[in-house]
């Protein structure tokens, strides 16, 4: 049931005619531990709702978790990727999950700043006159204090699950983090939503507002940039690169 990217591995598990998923992470894993954080303390409004696996087991020092398995398919590469319902019904319960808690952040922007520049300095495939003005430009960027939600971080259709029903679920909280709502609108915005305003025209519906509205977004949507050009160059993720590299092509075009 896992990726093949991470050192992580997912098994769907049937014990006493109950089935089970259960994740353990390798020696550098690092999503196990926040997976049980976003489950001890952040996925009750969905959860309450049947809409996010419920949490049966945790051991951090082990990197190993047992949840409920939750019934239906993957969203990503179905016929409800296409339905603007999948949407409408995924930024409802992103509204749920972003509206239980702020915190506010003063040091958000310059961490994000400080770790897109040092991605800028590992090996990766952007143009060296594109990278320096993009460093250029991040240092330029103010460093105020932010207001953080407790987010998924990869908020997507492969991370949705759906029933026959058409109930939309929610699963994989190994990226949940505190951070701007934003954080959660970008790989909509950069995939699913590029060419089909329907999708997101459903979705903000679903949210109930459109926090992209800012200048922040452009600052989000420029790191994101970056980061995934680099990371999955370093990856061999060749689609997820080049969805990167157009990302900060159309930064700079703005910028």
């Amino acid at each position: 049931m896992s990726w093949g990217v991470l050192e992580t591995t997912v098994l769907r598990v049937t014990h006493r005619d109950r089935v089970v998923v259960v994740k353990a992470g390798g020696p550098g894993d690092h999503h196990i531990a926040r997976e049980i954080r976003a489950h001890r303390e952040w996925t009750a409004p969905l959860v309450d709702r049947g809409r996010a696996a419920r949490l049966l087991h945790a051991d951090l020092e082990a990197k190993l978790l047992v949840t409920e398995h939750l019934p239906g398919a993957l969203v990503q590469d179905g016929p409800a990727v296409s339905d603007p319902e999948t949407y409408r019904q995924a930024g409802e319960l992103l509204a749920a999950l972003h509206g239980q808690l702020e915190v506010v952040d003063p040091d958000f922007e310059a961490s994000a700043n400080r770790k897109v520049l040092a991605w800028l300095d590992r090996p990766h495939r952007i143009p060296a006159d594109d990278a320096a003005r993009l460093r250029r430009l991040i240092r330029s960027w103010p460093e105020a204090e932010v207001v953080c939600v407790p987010t998924h971080g990869d908020w997507r259709p492969r991370n949705w699950v759906i029933d026959e029903a058409g109930t939309v679920r929610v699963i994989d909280w190994g990226r949940a983090d505190l951070r701007p709502p934003l954080e959660d609108f970008e790989r909509l915005d950069s995939g699913e939503f590029v060419g089909r305003p329907e999708r997101e025209e459903a979705f903000i519906r679903g949210y109930g507002s459109d926090p992209r509205r800012t200048p922040a977004w452009f600052r989000q949507r420029t790191r994101a940039g970056i980061s995934a050009a680099c990371w999955s160059f370093a990856f061999g993720v060749p689609e997820l690169e080049q969805r990167g590299l157009r990302m900060v092509a159309e930064a700079l075009a703005e910028a």
